[in-house]
């Protein structure tokens, strides 16, 4: 019986907080389904822009490092010599 007393805490007291946590636990799954997409997007564009620079498209995964990823990349297509361009 002690086991089960902190469950029984969490649990709502009342319909309107059971509604409350439906309606939040329904805009966290939205959310995250819109920033899986808008990182996907994001992934996609820079996957074609380190293609048409000569470079292997997975190199777009190094923006998905926490933080410095992005800027990774940047500083890879900016000061870096591109592939595309020593062929020639």
């Amino acid at each position: 019986m002690l086991t089960l007393l902190p469950l029984a805490l969490l649990q709502p007291r009342d319909a309107e907080a059971a509604a409350a946590a439906g309606m939040l636990a329904g805009f966290a799954c939205v959310y995250i389904v819109i920033v899986v997409a808008i990182t996907a997007f994001f992934i996609f564009c820079l996957w074609r822009i380190f293609s048409k620079a000569g470079y292997p498209g997975a190199m777009s995964l190094i923006a998905l490092l926490p933080g410095l990823g992005p800027l990774i990349c940047l500083c890879i297509l900016a000061f870096g010599t591109w592939p595309i361009h020593r062929d020639r």
